[in-house]
């Protein structure tokens, strides 16, 4: 699968293996599930957290504080308030075509 784009607005640079893809983070609380302060229940947490974008030198990316979310239903919009407070730029992929973007 080939992907271009139409608009080029900054100027491509290498990038090594391991620079390439810009990483957001999910962090669920754990804290308070089990009975006993500084001990967790493995693989349970809450369904609230916080979002964050990953540092990145070959984007330029510094991260900015990381964004809250209180249900699983907000991660969507939580993922997008931090992608665009971190001035990434999402180009649509041929599934994404169906809904018109422009």
């Amino acid at each position: 699968m080939k992907r271009t784009s139409t608009v080029h607005q900054s100027t491509s640079r290498e990038a090594k293996i391991g620079q390439r893809m810009i990483e957001v983070k999910l962090y669920f609380w754990t804290n308070k599930i089990a009975n006993r302060k500084g001990q967790v229940i493995p693989k349970h947490a809450w369904g609230s957290g916080m979002v964050r974008v990953e540092s990145n030198e070959t984007h330029g990316i510094h991260p900015r504080k990381p964004i809250p979310f209180h249900s699983p239903l907000e991660l969507p919009a939580v993922i997008e308030k931090v992608l665009i407070q971190n001035g990434i730029v999402l180009h649509p992929t041929r599934r994404m075509k169906k809904y018109n973007l422009t």
